[in-house]
């Protein structure tokens, strides 16, 4: 899941070197925290967060038969 939102993220951003994506799991979940810089964090989210979401849906959905919840947080 971390190479699948790295790919994502690197395709919408200015700056791809600059994506950093963390991966911690626990017997519960799986987190994701991906990292860009500051000027890409608006092509990330999208207008009213709707790219955010659908990332969110594709990590998701793409981590369905692992029986984890799945987060995606999103930060500077």
């Amino acid at each position: 899941m971390k190479e699948l939102i790295q790919v994502i993220a690197a395709a919408l951003v200015d700056k791809p070197e600059e994506v950093v994506v963390l991966e911690t799991e626990t017997d519960k979940e799986i987190k994701l925290q991906l990292q860009v810089a500051p000027d890409d964090m608006g092509k990330v989210i999208g207008k009213q967060g709707k790219i955010a979401k659908a990332i969110r849906t594709v990590v998701r959905a793409s981590g369905a038969k692992s029986n984890k919840k799945i987060i995606v947080d999103i930060q500077q």
